[in-house]
């Protein structure tokens, strides 16, 4: 059975919707046709998430999000994303955006990571907003229906 969790490492934040949430990342994986087995979201601080960086990738600084895959080669995917929320609440204030839409926009990129997109280059980068601004359309449109039908 496939499962998406959300924990909380030294930040505590309401998040609305889990339950759809959660059906997009299944159904990214799905449209991306990558299986999974299990996603944990961690959301922590700027300071929980750079110790992870410094320890784990040896980079010094600050991000919003790392991914990271668990399982063996060619198995579904287990995967840990670590989430800052500073830095999202951070870029949302620095982009104009809404927190909601910047935290959206952080797990799905985090998802995007586990399905095998990476943003190393500039087309890569470029591919990932879009991708991101996909997953986020999906997003928006799964709650407008929700909503449709809550009316009707």
């Amino acid at each position: 059975m496939k499962k998406v969790f959300f924990h909380y490492a030294d930040k505590k934040i309401r998040i609305n919707k889990t339950k759809d949430i959660k059906s997009v990342v299944s159904k990214i994986f799905e449209i991306e046709k990558v299986s999974f087995t299990r996603i944990d979201y961690i959301f922590c601080s700027d300071k929980y998430l750079l110790q992870l960086n410094k320890k784990l990738l040896k980079h010094n600084y600050y991000t919003d999000v790392i991914s990271f895959t668990l399982n063996e080669t060619k198995t579904p995917v287990i995967g840990e994303i670590y989430m800052s929320v500073d830095r999202i609440k951070d870029n949302s204030k620095k982009y104009r955006v809404l927190f909601k839409q910047e935290l959206l926009r952080v797990l799905f990129h985090g998802t995007l990571h586990l399905c095998g997109y990476s943003d190393t280059t500039k087309k890569d980068r470029k591919l990932m907003r879009v991708m991101e601004n996909k997953y986020l359309s999906l997003y928006e449109n799964l709650i407008a229906v929700s909503r449709e039908t809550i009316m009707n």
